[in-house]
């Protein structure tokens, strides 16, 4: 593979993971500012609660000690008190009974308002429009989707999806209170792809409001009964209450109330605790802090769980007016924060953030894999380049020399002599071996990368055979001026193996000292028994090598680069085979070399038991 081209591939493929990660990037940002405003909306509304919780138990605790105080005073009104008792409870049945109808309408809002971020373009429709069109699949066709721009200030338009139908007939009447929404699915260029259904409980719950108007129904005409007795303490709660504000009395005791000092009105612990009982209901469970602020002073304060809580400069603060039934401005407000509002929603989209980062990295480890694998074939490639011209310039020279032995034959002069005849029909069988033998080596491997090499198992005598070897090259090694040095001391040397890619392996082994010797060359041969395994070390002073190159000497067509000097013959299979065949036959090789003071390899053979 060119340059060009990989330097494109990693162009292309980075351009995807940037593309890629500026993507996430905005799908976490858009859910994040998602959450942060469903939080926003959780907060305000508890605090809301709070608020409406607070005034409301004041007005109880201060109705019943004013009961408490009429009933000390005359036992006379007893029946009347009784009645007055009557009209608390059936106005605490009632607050009651809102606040289950509150609590209703906020789970309501909340899963509306999760559904309008979901899906923004979502339409609230009628449930006789419902029942009467998109229930029944044969009118479903008369219903008609139109996206309106409206113009807006400035050159901008707001644009509205309308739901009607084109034609009219004959209504079906709801037949449930639920609140249904008609989700319309359009792509970039404003084009209808689709629309679904989706329901809501109802908003409210008519037994409740039906039990309430029933309640203030009775509530109403005990009023009315009492009114001729004069000003009562349930006048008060009620008037606190927006019900009765023509009683002048009731305008009297809401100022005695508002008079009290805000600090004597309010409980910390009161109001903590009613806080963290709205903000889990609302599936908020994070330290805050308290804060209740008169006019521009703070009152009151409290840190549920300092140690988490940093500096609250820079956070987001959530308020709500307190009593603001009093007459007049509310004398005070309620103010809490979340220091660690961010850590808060990020763990709640800690669903998303793992699978998300899981899949990057896999993207990131596959674009290095990938990288890795380029660079790795570009280098086997020139690898095999290098074993091709290797090959081409080994092949070179005996079929150069058959050629020559063969065109001198056809010369009757050399053909009349058979002494030349004779000489010159050795060296073409000598060269002859000679190619065979490197094309067998090249087969050979062939053979190891497609595992159909046939080993044998039998038993093998490594000091024999390692004798044998040795004295096999003997004739090289004194031709160069050489010499071995053998101690085969291994007392076990019976290993379970091929004798024949044995012999190759140490021939390849000692073969390489010749090679690479320089001068005095000084090969030592040794066996030895180390636990159950038989080590055979191969020790030469010759170039040795570098770190560098100690790596890579058993990667296949792996050579030792010298430029275009070829020296040394070979094509870089040998170590590659000595590894391949040790490994098969449950041998490992290992090697010790430095740059012009030799090398050493030691075959590692377990012996027969």
């Amino acid at each position: 593979m060119k340059k060009n081209s990989i330097v494109l591939i990693i162009g292309l493929m980075s351009l995807a993971l940037i593309g890629v990660l500026a993507m996430q990037f905005y799908f976490l940002r858009d859910s994040y500012r998602q959450k942060s405003q469903l939080f926003d909306e959780s907060v305000n509304a508890a605090l809301t609660a709070v608020a409406g919780k607070l005034e409301r138990r004041e007005v109880v605790d201060f109705a019943k000690v004013q009961q408490e105080r009429n009933i000390e005073k005359s036992k006379q009104e007893q029946a009347k008190q009784q009645q007055l008792t009557e009209q608390l409870q059936l106005q605490t049945q009632i607050e009651n009974l809102r606040g289950k109808l509150e609590q209703i309408y906020q789970k309501y809002k909340l899963e509306e308002d999760r559904l309008k971020a979901t899906y923004p373009n979502i339409i609230n429709i009628e449930n006789w429009f419902y029942e009467t069109y998109v229930k029944r699949t044969q009118y479903q066709d008369l219903v008609e989707i139109n996206i309106v721009k409206t113009p807006t200030n400035g050159l901008y338009y707001q644009e509205d999806v309308i739901v009607s139908a084109t034609k009219t007939i004959p209504r079906i009447e709801a037949k449930d209170d639920s609140t249904r929404f008609l989700i319309v699915h359009i792509d970039d260029f404003k084009r209808l792809l689709g629309k679904s259904i989706v329901a809501l409980p109802p908003r409210s719950n008519p037994k409740l409001s039906k039990r309430i108007f029933e309640l203030e129904t009775k509530l109403n005409k005990l009023s009315k009964k009492n009114a001729g007795y004069g000003f009562n303490v349930y006048d008060s709660v009620a008037m606190l209450g927006g019900k009765k504000a023509d009683y002048i009395e009731d305008v009297a005791i809401g100022m005695e109330l508002a008079k009290r000092p805000l600090k004597d009105r309010l409980n910390i612990i009161i109001v903590q605790e009613l806080l963290k009982e709205e903000l889990i209901h609302r599936d908020i469970k994070a330290p805050f802090n308290i804060e209740i602020w008169s006019t521009s002073n703070i009152l009151l304060n409290n840190i549920l769980n300092e140690a988490e809580l940093n500096n609250p400069i820079n956070t987001t603060k959530y308020s709500t007016a307190l009593f603001k039934g009093d007459v007049g401005a509310a004398p005070g407000k309620l103010t809490i924060y979340f220091p660690n509002k961010k850590a808060i929603i990020a763990d709640n989209m800690s669903y998303l953030l793992l699978p998300m980062l899981t899949l990057l990295f896999l993207l990131v480890g596959c674009f290095a894999y990938t990288l890795i694998i380029i660079f790795r074939q570009k280098k086997v490639s020139e690898m095999k380049t290098d074993f091709i011209n290797n090959m081409t310039h080994e092949f070179k020279t005996p079929v150069a020399t058959i050629m020559i032995a063969s065109e001198s034959l056809k010369d009757p002069d050399i053909n009349a002599d058979h002494k030349r005849v004779q000489k010159l029909a050795n060296i073409i069988y000598d060269e002859n071996v000679r190619l065979g033998n490197h094309i067998e080596r090249v087969l050979d491997l062939a053979k190891l990368e497609k595992e159909t090499l046939k080993l044998d198992r039998e038993d093998v005598h490594i000091n024999d055979l390692v004798a044998a070897v040795t004295d096999s090259m003997q004739l090289r090694m004194q031709n160069i001026g050489g010499k071995f040095s053998v101690d085969l001391a291994a007392t076990k040397d019976i290993v379970v193996g091929d004798e024949l890619h044995f012999s190759n392996v140490f021939y390849n082994l000692m073969d390489n000292a010749i090679k690479y010797s320089k001068g005095d060359l000084h090969v030592n041969i040794s066996s030895k028994n180390i636990g159950d395994n038989i080590v055979i070390t191969i020790a030469d002073n010759g170039i040795g090598m570098s770190r560098d190159h100690l790596q890579k000497i058993f990667d296949q067509f792996y050579r030792i680069p010298t430029g275009n000097v070829h020296n040394v013959k070979g094509f870089g299979l040998g170590l590659s085979y000595v590894q391949d065949i040790l490994r098969r036959l449950n041998g490992r090789i290992t090697v010790k070399s430095e740059k012009d003071k030799g090398t050493t390899f030691e075959v590692i053979l377990p012996v027969k038991k």
